[in-house]
């Protein structure tokens, strides 16, 4: 390791056998002298994507205010803590995904607001998503130019959902109008993708599997390190190192768990938590890992996937969602489907919670990270992609004023929205899919 008399270069890693462990931004990576750097150090903009399925029930989920926000309604409760870095949109559509009504265009279109080709095979056809478009411009400066991860895959391949290609249920992000980027859900593999290093991925787990810890072998270049950090820094490195190890345990804790259990689940990798929660909570600590070392600033995460069958008991729950979405205004199951819908919330309430208290340069992480929680299902009971559930939680940093309820008149393309969120990070498109313009009013300040 080698650290100038300026600075330490802003891409450092402690690395030894097998792991390159990528550093949080520290006082030592700008120089003193140079308030411009500092500036433009401390505050690299980041653009996340978190996906729910099957819509929401909208009396439970739409604010009763429109404007300013002094309350969040129901199932959006859980944000209340955060109340004044979200911003709830409601009136948006998808207007290529009203096709024969499936969970698969809802999925696929959320990220790219075009129809997908309806075919059984490999000749698929969508478009490029607006995550690959921001990886594109702001991604070429880390490892990872993106991040897709999720909790649940469909396995099979063919016909998934109405003459319509697993891929297109398996897949948010899509490099090309041909090329889907896989979502990953073994935390494993995500963890080792953002810390792993030379040596095969089997030697590498063979080795984390003995219960030794990644940070076992970057010892001697931390030693290094922390010998020639102020204390700030040391404090700030000792608690990052403290994160990664912790979640590392987690997964480690998981692994051992499947190895003692006597009933083996085939379909569900070992280093997934039994409980789905504790999963999703995973994913959602690997993602403020990634953005805080900048291994990467853009991520989708698919929180549960479409027609999933997932049952919540631990909320009152037991049936599987995807019937309990179908609920043809029956009073029980709307009432579960706005369970089902605050407890999503509750689950992106902890992620906006993990980026709000996580230091990043001249403020936290959320300053720098705006992110979408959405689905492309409005009313699940008739699939309809219409006045669809999107809420976007922003820190300091962003244009985008929090604590509001924009409501649109009427129908607004989604694809508005998503080139607004492409300015507030730095990206800018004449157009994207099928905008009529852009999501002014979520960006502009109230008159009161």
């Amino acid at each position: 390791m080698i650290i100038t008399k300026t600075a330490l270069p802003r891409r450092t890693f402690l690395r030894g056998m097998g792991a390159a462990l990528a550093l949080p931004l520290l006082d030592a990576m700008v120089p003193a002298a140079s308030a411009m750097a500092k500036t433009a150090a401390a505050a690299p903009r980041r653009l996340g994507y978190v996906y729910i399925p099957m819509g929401m029930n909208p009396e439970p989920w739409t604010p009763a205010e429109v404007g300013r926000l002094s309350q969040l309604s129901v199932s959006l409760s859980p944000l209340t803590p955060h109340l004044d870095n979200v911003t709830v949109v409601t009136n948006l559509e998808i207007n290529d995904a009203h096709i024969s009504g499936n969970h698969a265009s809802a999925n696929s279109a959320f990220l790219t607001c075009v129809r997908p080709k309806r075919t059984e095979g490999s000749d698929y056809v969508n478009g490029t998503s607006v995550d690959q478009v921001a990886a594109q411009q702001i991604g070429g400066d880390t490892p990872l130019p993106s991040l897709e991860i999720g909790t649940d895959l469909i396995a099979q391949v063919g016909n998934c959902d109405n003459g319509f290609a697993c891929v297109y249920m398996n897949s948010l992000s899509w490099a090309s109008p041909t090329a889907p980027n896989p979502t990953e859900a073994d935390p494993r593999v995500v963890f080792e993708r953002l810390f792993g290093d030379g040596g095969t991925p089997a030697q590498r787990q063979a080795e984390l599997r003995t219960n030794r810890s990644i940070l076992d072998w970057v010892l001697d270049d931390m030693a290094s390190l922390q010998a020639q950090l102020g204390t700030g820094d040391r404090n700030k490195v000792n608690e990052y190192l403290d994160t990664v190890r912790e979640v590392e345990r987690r997964i480690q804790r998981a692994e051992q768990s499947a190895a003692d259990s006597p009933l083996s689940d085939l379909t569900r990798p070992t280093s997934v938590p039994d409980v789905w929660e504790e999963h999703v909570k995973l994913m959602y600590d690997l993602q403020v890992l990634a953005l805080r070392a900048d291994l990467t600033r853009v991520i989708t995460f698919q929180m549960a996937r479409e027609a999933s069958t997932r049952t919540y008991p631990q909320i009152g729950v037991p049936e599987p969602h995807h019937p309990t979405s179908h609920h043809v205004n029956d009073p029980e199951k709307l009432a579960k489907l706005a369970k089902i819908n605050q407890y999503h919330v509750s689950l992106f309430a902890y992620l906006v919670d993990k980026l709000k208290s996580t230091e990043d340069g001249d403020g936290t992480l959320l300053d720098h990270t705006t992110y979408l929680l959405g689905s492309g299902l409005g009313n699940p009971n008739v699939h309809d992609h219409r006045n669809l559930p999107v809420v976007v939680a922003s820190g300091a940093g962003s244009r985008i004023s929090g604590g509001r309820h924009i409501k649109y008149d009427e129908l607004t393309p989604f694809a508005n929205l998503h080139l607004t969120l492409l300015d507030d990070v730095g990206v800018h498109l004449d157009d994207f899919a099928d905008s009529t313009g852009r999501a002014g009013e979520v960006v502009e300040p109230l008159t009161l």
